[in-house]
């Protein structure tokens, strides 16, 4: 087994706010990043891929076919985006660098396992978001 991993940015903007809570309540939480205006960042997403590779290509995975998946299940839907307005995902679950991964996760798991014309030829094994170089979140799927 090994693993693959390839990366992306994207762009976004979001705020921290729980629904529940007073504004007192979130902006001791939270602080700036209660800030409903929101703040952005260029966030790096990194999808890794796990499986052994092919005896005629040497693959695991196509990368252009990683690259194309990557760009329309998360990139398209969260570049240039602010995230708590106009992603669904984060309508009611606030837009953290974890929250981010999971929802990653959620929209590459089932088409990643499907693989090219519905064989699998690997498994997704990790989604990590940098927020920035130095605070990233990484999910396995609740392994």
């Amino acid at each position: 087994m090994i693993e693959l991993t390839r990366r992306a940015t994207f762009s976004a903007s979001h705020f921290y706010w729980n629904e529940e809570w007073t504004v007192e309540k979130n902006e001791q939480v939270f602080g700036r990043c209660a800030r409903r205006n929101g703040h952005g960042h260029n966030y790096t997403l990194e999808v890794t891929v796990a499986g052994e590779p092919d005896p005629v290509t040497g693959f695991v995975v196509d990368l252009k076919w990683l690259k194309d998946v990557m760009e329309r299940e998360v990139l398209d839907a969260y570049d240039h985006r602010h995230l708590n307005m106009e992603v669904a995902e984060f309508a009611k679950v606030i837009p953290t660098t974890e929250n981010i991964a999971i929802a990653a996760w959620t929209r590459l798991a089932g088409v990643i396992g499907q693989g090219v014309n519905g064989t699998a030829v690997a498994q997704l094994s990790r989604v990590r978001v940098y927020e920035t170089p130095e605070i990233f979140a990484e999910y396995r799927g609740g392994q």
